[in-house]
């Protein structure tokens, strides 16, 4: 009787927590569709959908937060502003191809980032990024300007696809220090060129953007469903000890009944 109370209350702890679970995650996992489908039609060059599409995502976006809180104020706002830009510079026929993509890229990545826990896309830019910035700091080296301002230029467009996507997913310490060390290399690049010392600002941000792609790698999982697993596992080890314990006690009990007999 006992087991099958204890197995019920573990069913039930599961249960509970699922429907807010999955429904908060169907509402993001809507969202992330939508927005890589604005993105695939920006690819084909169908601006009209494309604009369709964030019109569309806008519309829902407003529903689902109404609706129920899935998001905190800053990935409100984070979103809202990636959506207009991509939105504005979609609608805006004297941008470019590569400057509609890239401006709805960045949306697509952190729809993406604030509905994933682990590996989120823009962690996918890692080789590119580091192969650029290992072009820039060899160029600074060899004192290169042509190639240093070159390859520097790309890795900071590339750094702007995934801002917004970084500032949901970084603290704001770790967000603070790197843009630190991104705008003192911007701004002197004459120095880190020539100067020896300011290089290692270069060998500082490596390491740090080495660090930051890393530890998204690792499991980020939801730490309210890991109370949920945890919690489960206890009851289910406490019930199988339990059992345990009444068939050992039971065994030993045997004997002594036979024994009376």
């Amino acid at each position: 009787m006992l087991k099958k109370f204890i197995l019920t209350i573990a069913v039930l702890l599961v249960v509970l927590h699922f429907p807010v679970y999955a429904e908060s995650s169907s509402s993001l996992e809507q969202l992330d569709n939508i927005s890589d489908r604005a993105l695939e039609m920006t690819k084909l060059k169908r601006y009209g959908d494309s604009e369709k599409m964030l019109t569309f995502f806008s519309d829902r976006f407003l529903k689902e937060t109404a609706k129920e809180q899935i998001l905190d104020m800053d990935e409100l706002r984070i979103i809202t502003v990636a959506h207009n830009e991509a939105l504005t510079t979609i609608k805006d026929m004297n941008k470019g191809d590569s400057e509609k993509v890239n401006s709805v890229t960045k949306f697509r990545l952190v729809v993406d980032a604030v509905k994933s826990t682990h590996q989120p896309l823009w962690t996918e830019m890692e080789d590119q990024m580091m192969n650029s910035f290992q072009q820039t700091k060899n160029a600074a080296i060899n004192q290169d300007t042509i190639t240093f301002n070159s390859q520097l230029n790309l890795f900071l467009s590339q750094y702007e696809m995934i801002y917004p996507s970084l500032k949901v997913d970084l603290s704001k310490e770790t967000m603070q220090q790197l843009d630190t060390r991104i705008q003192y290399i911007n701004q002197y690049r004459p120095e880190v060129i020539s100067d020896g010392e300011s290089q290692k600002e270069l060998d500082a941000l490596q390491n740090e953007l080495t660090s930051i792609f890393d530890d998204m790698g690792e499991d980020d999982a939801d730490p309210s469903l890991w109370w949920v697993i945890i919690s489960t596992g206890s009851i289910i080890i406490m019930t199988l000890s339990y059992v345990g314990w009444r068939k050992y006690k039971g065994d030993r009990e045997k004997p002594r009944k036979e024994h009376n007999d």
